[in-house]
């Protein structure tokens, strides 16, 4: 067995276990992949500058998400579909981040309930990743169902061009990845809601796409008076991925949002969207301190993590990372993904000369020219 020392050692892994179409629908990205590939080489131009001498004998890689105190700046991004990867499915996912003191964002298409992922880790962090539902009375459901079991907050995801086009980017990457579930797999949120929806397609998990389905039981129409829609459902903090601009993050404000997630779904939706660490600079200058500003996208190693800190962002999120690490060895194999980059990222502060998160500024990166 190979040791596993980085985290593309789980991704080579993932790819020699994993059936070939699970895992091309986990690579997946959209058109050809640029965005999905810019996401990681874009951590390359950057560069630290490294302070020196300064007694780093202490150290705390503590940080909170709206008040909620975690363990290091790393928290799980919402993916579906993890009994694809493990037995467990999100129930290991729950387990691993309450191990490690971190957030996990359940995807609204997890193959495990809302009220079992609680149950499964008591004590977790979450918040829930929802997906506006064509049927309203389904979302205001969940979320009352996540509020009921504990879940600290919501976060919406708004798609390329403002809900417009969902159907069609998850015609993109379903080009390449048609996913069909094993039998004994449903997206558990919704279970018999579909066959109520689409009664002509009772076999939905065995015929047919299921990520064909699901796209088209999205609400194209979304807007930003749906945001408030969202706020006036529950006390819960609405949190907004999938920003890319600072025009949007204003209006993201604007609207009384509490945290800002700068994401381009792993390069899944537009193609030739830019990579997130680049995008995250105008984002976080514009919103300044009236809103938490998090990042996902091609976050692979500790100085990564540091980086997208140095230029502004509170908390990073992984999602195939811990895909790969469900795959491995389910709870423990997530557990380990998580604690290499703990490792790599206490490392990374030390040898940059910060003592904790509150030191990581601006100060410590420079672009180069590649």
């Amino acid at each position: 067995e190979m040791p596993m020392i980085c985290l593309s050692d789980f991704e080579a892994y993932a790819k020699k276990h994993l059936p070939k179409m699970t895992w091309d629908f986990f690579a997946a990205g959209a058109d050809e992949c640029c965005t999905r590939d810019d996401n990681l080489l874009a951590y390359k131009r950057i560069r630290f500058r490294p302070r020196m001498l300064r007694d780093m004998s202490v150290m705390d890689t503590r940080t909170a998400l709206l008040g909620t105190e975690i363990s290091f700046p790393v928290g799980i991004a919402p993916t579906g579909f993890h009994q694809l990867a493990c037995p467990d499915g999100e129930k290991s996912t729950a387990r691993a981040a309450e191990a490690m003191n971190t957030c996990y964002i359940t995807s609204t298409f997890a193959t495990c309930t809302v009220e079992e992922i609680a149950a499964a880790a008591p004590n977790g962090f979450r918040w829930l990743q929802l997906y506006v539902h064509c049927n309203r009375v389904l979302t205001e459901a969940l979320v009352r169902r996540a509020e009921a079991v504990g879940f600290q907050g919501v976060r919406g995801t708004v798609p390329a061009a403002r809900g417009t086009g969902r159907a069609a980017s998850f015609h993109n990457v379903t080009e390449h990845a048609r996913l069909q579930l094993p039998s004994h797999m449903a997206v558990k949120n919704f279970e018999g809601v579909f066959e109520l929806i689409h009664s002509g397609q009772r076999e939905w998990g065995r015929e047919g796409s299921v990520t064909g389905l699901l796209a088209n039981s999205i609400d194209p129409s979304l807007s930003w008076n749906d945001i408030s829609w969202l706020q006036s459902l529950t006390h819960l903090p609405i949190i907004i991925k999938g920003i890319l601009t600072k025009e949007d993050a204003d209006l993201a404000v604007r609207h009384g949002v509490k945290g800002i997630i700068v994401s381009n779904h792993g390069g899944r939706q537009l193609d030739g969207a830019p990579a997130t660490i680049d995008a995250l600079i105008e984002i976080v200058d514009t919103v300044q301190d009236k809103a938490e500003v998090y990042l996902d996208g091609g976050i692979r190693t500790g100085s990564d993590v540091l980086k997208a800190l140095a230029l502004g962002a509170k908390c990073v999120f992984i999602g195939r990372p811990a895909l790969w690490g469900l795959t491995y060895k389910g709870e423990e194999g997530l557990r380990k993904v998580l604690q290499i980059l703990l490792d790599e990222f206490r490392l990374s502060m030390a040898l940059a000369g910060c003592h904790n998160v509150s030191e990581i500024g601006r100060h410590l990166v420079q672009f180069s020219k590649l």
